[in-house]
């Protein structure tokens, strides 16, 4: 069965960085496109940005210029580099992917930003 599970989260200080990762399994990972969103209090989960089977990535907005979607199709592995992180930053990732029609999610893993 698909799995998604992240890692690399943690309390960290206004323009400080963070790199998440997400190892998936279950399926032909190389052939999918990948995606990262987060979910703040009080607020509807958003796409943070998303890469291809081939390596195009796109951003929401916010996150242009400072955060990284990178993949390693041979680990079956996508990151999420996060520089200068602010405060609005906070909330909990996910790794989400599609597969035959049906959308997969990991646990999730908390990062806040703050001094």
């Amino acid at each position: 069965q698909v799995t998604l599970v992240e890692s690399g989260g943690g309390l960290v200080q206004p323009g400080g960085s963070l790199r998440l990762s997400c190892a998936a399994s279950g399926f032909t990972f190389s052939s999918y496109w990948m995606v990262w969103t987060r979910q703040s209090s009080g607020k509807q989960r958003e796409l943070v940005a998303a890469i291809s089977s081939g390596g195009s990535t796109s951003y929401e907005n916010s996150v242009k210029g400072r955060f990284t979607i990178s993949r390693d199709n041979a680990k079956n592995m996508v990151y999420l580099q996060m520089n200068s992180l602010k405060a609005e930053d906070t909330a909990v990732y996910y790794c989400k992917c599609t597969v035959r029609g049906s959308d997969y999610w990991g646990q999730g893993t908390q990062v806040i930003v703050s001094s």
